[in-house]
């Protein structure tokens, strides 16, 4: 009890991914006696978090609330890169390219423009100048993001961890489930050794797990679903596709698919970003199938005609955890005043960690109001 009793609160984390981790490491920053629960460690191999790279983008469309958090998390990136001295973020650039139907693309350009994101907008033949290796057929034009880049996943999970136990944080490897929530707060998380956890305040950043510790209020609105990712050999001494010369893309033509070049010498990264079918993150098994890897290869050869055939180095299923907006979820537990619900990363949250955490932070200690933009009520408005 002497180490809590320099603190004005008590408040419990449970999750330590994007959401969580950053989380906690600004509650902490707060003067918050800050616990951090995960049951498989930042970063593990069903965490929506985990994995080797995501992409980092201010292209939103109208959404100015998400491009302005990027531009805040790109701030953050750095500085706790600087900080803590270990890469995380490369500044390779971002390509979208754009389909027929263009309207998000166009309401995107005058967001980036006032959240101060530095842009290009290239034709097809502009783009194909720039970058011989894609095949621009089906796209209209591009936005070329300077700035933006690829974060690595796993790592930075694990760099927020070590700097919150570097600046005094407690962290616990355990499962934890709310205990009941008796008139309007819960006063306790039960955790897997037997042993519970009272706080006077409670963070469920779980990720895709959030419906099922809250099936009354989450049961419908976070749906996981099972992603495919594909990493593909690129020729040997070949740099054409390597992150120095190449930047992430995003292709929004007749498919939905995005990419990643080099990834920390993985391979040449490329995945679907339509919603697959519904999976279980913890019992579902992580096998791509052979009819998403044949896609997956006719649509590199396509695009990018020097990688055709080239051979699968590595693949991976994760899973995003959906909300009916794709939009994040931060607001408390309809019936209980100290239960806070983070999460809805919807396949594009990871980008947003530092400034999604640190919005959180505020809002958890009162200074921040919760934004309706993330609030639950607005899933009752809709019906």
């Amino acid at each position: 009890m002497d180490e809590i009793s320099s603190h004005s609160q008590r408040i419990a984390v449970v999750g330590a991914g994007a959401f969580g981790g950053w989380t906690a490491l600004y509650l902490h920053r707060k003067d918050v006696h800050t616990t951090l629960v995960d049951a498989w460690g930042p970063g593990h191999s069903r965490a929506s978090s985990g994995g080797e790279s995501r992409v980092i983008r201010g292209t939103y469309g109208p959404d100015f609330i998400y491009t302005e958090m990027v531009a805040r998390a790109l701030e953050l990136w750095r500085d706790h890169e600087e900080l803590w001295d270990i890469e995380l973020y490369k500044k390779c650039g971002v390509l979208w390219m754009t389909g027929p139907d263009d309207a998000f693309e166009k309401a995107a350009l005058p967001v980036l423009r006032e959240a101060g994101l530095r842009f290009e907008e290239w034709s097809p033949a502009e783009s194909a100048k720039r970058y011989p290796q894609i095949n621009f057929e089906g796209i209209n034009w591009a936005i070329y993001e300077p700035d933006a880049g690829y974060l690595l996943a796993r790592r930075a999970c694990q760099a927020v961890l070590q700097g919150f136990l570097a600046e005094g944080g407690v962290y616990r490897q355990l499962a934890a489930n709310p205990g009941p929530i008796e008139n309007g707060e819960l006063r306790r998380i039960e955790l897997s050794d037997g042993s519970t956890l009272e706080a006077d305040q409670f963070v469920f950043a779980c990720g895709p797990w959030l419906g099922q510790l809250f099936p009354d209020v989450l049961g419908n609105l976070i749906r996981p679903t099972r992603q495919e990712v594909f990493y593909f050999g690129t020729p040997a001494g070949d740099s054409d596709f390597h992150e120095d010369v190449f930047p992430a893309w995003a292709d929004r033509g007749n498919l939905r698919m995005y990419g990643i070049p080099g990834s920390e010498w993985r391979g040449f990264k490329i995945a679907d970003d339509n919603h697959g079918a519904d999976f279980d993150p913890t019992m579902g098994e992580r096998t791509p199938t052979p009819e998403l890897l044949k896609a997956a290869r006719e649509y590199v050869g396509f695009r990018f005609p020097a990688l055709e055939g080239a051979p699968l180095v590595e693949a991976r299923v994760c899973q995003y955890e959906n909300t009916p907006d794709a939009h994040f979820i931060v607001d408390k537990h309809p019936d209980a005043d100290n239960v806070w619900i983070v999460g809805g990363g919807s396949g594009h949250g990871f980008k947003h960690g530092p400034a999604l955490g640190e919005r959180v932070a505020e809002t958890v200690v009162g200074e921040r109001p919760v934004d309706p933009y993330f609030a639950l009520s607005r899933f009752s408005k809709t019906g």
